[in-house]
């Protein structure tokens, strides 16, 4: 299957990264170098690409894209080790990094990869294909009240105390082992009237099960220090989320990162010491246009939010 994927926010994104043609930029999730592609365009010989990706599909298919600019670099690993990444490559600060934290079209629409609710496949869901635990073995491994606490909490599903109760009875007759199966289970601990207006009863499940297979929020947390540290002075790091507990993360850590002091409010002066690495550039998120949202309908949950790095002297 062809590594397909219609990037969101393009022309939002490039120009909010404001290209120097001999700077250095870095995608962090790479996929099918729809982004990239797009920077490697503006930048001269001088400029540098670097980007990452743990997909090896997404690898492959960004490395034929991007075959005929010189100046990319492109490396097998998850984001939150970019820092260490770009070092190995003697490089100390960068220009600009993206992150466009949506599963792919090919992830979703490759049967094999069992991201999706639409087919019935294995239930994998693995980013990186390395990885040893998949799906499965959370459907079939975790306690109920485990499965309850990431249906809740990253699936926001208000049905996800039923839906770990009807996955927990379900295994104990066979394991869960296909998407197919998930789907029916979930449907069967969701009222018909909810399903008929709510979206697929299947959608926040499988949304919460591969947040955790791939710890993403965690991954997101975890990393974006070190992402605005990584940028030179004037350098900006933009992240396309798709989902609000994504987009609450990079909001709240900008934001930290902004006015990272800690002094009561009616202290007349800082004393903690934190000194902010830069400004936020979007005070409320930027989000697809009408045209954007209606040829690509996987856009409309798109967000994008910029942080510019101000280094202080």
């Amino acid at each position: 299957m062809e590594f397909k994927h219609k990037s969101v926010l393009l022309e939002e994104t490039i120009e909010g990264l404001r290209i120097q043609e001999d700077g250095i930029y870095v995608d962090g999730t790479l996929g099918g170098a729809g982004h990239a592609s797009e920077v490697c365009k503006r930048l001269s010989a001088k400029g540098r690409f670097i980007g990452i990706d743990q997909d090896q599909d997404a690898i492959i298919a960004a490395s034929n894209r991007l075959k005929d600019h010189d100046q990319v670099t492109i490396v097998r690993s998850n984001y939150c080790y970019m820092v260490q990444e770009v070092h190995k490559l003697g490089i100390q600060k960068v220009n600009g990094i993206l992150l466009d934290l949506g599963v792919s079209s090919y992830q979703l629409d490759n049967e094999e990869r069992g991201f999706t609710y639409r087919v019935d496949a294995p239930l994998d869901m693995r980013m990186d294909q390395r990885q040893s635990m998949t799906a499965s073995d959370i459907v079939n491994g975790y306690e109920e009240r485990e499965l309850f606490r990431i249906i809740r909490d990253y699936g926001e599903d208000k049905f996800a105390k039923n839906i770990a109760k009807h996955i927990v009875m379900a295994r104990k007759e066979k394991p869960i082992e296909t998407t197919g199966e998930l789907t029916e289970i979930i449907r069967r601990a969701i009222p018909m009237k909810m399903q008929v207006t709510g979206g697929h009863p299947a959608k926040r499940t499988f949304q919460a099960i591969r947040i955790e297979l791939n710890k993403e929020l965690d991954v997101l947390r975890e990393s974006l220090d070190g992402m605005i540290d990584l940028l030179d002075d004037g350098g900006r790091l933009c992240i396309i989320t798709f989902h609000s507990l994504e987009d609450r993360i990079v909001k709240t850590m900008f934001k930290k990162n902004e006015n990272p002091c800690t002094c009561p409010t009616n202290f007349p002066v800082c004393v903690c010491g934190n000194k902010s690495k830069g400004r936020v550039i979007t005070r409320k998120p930027i989000l697809p246009s009408e045209n954007e949202m209606e040829e690509n309908p996987r856009s409309k949950s798109a967000k994008l939010r910029i942080f510019e790095r101000v280094i202080q002297d």
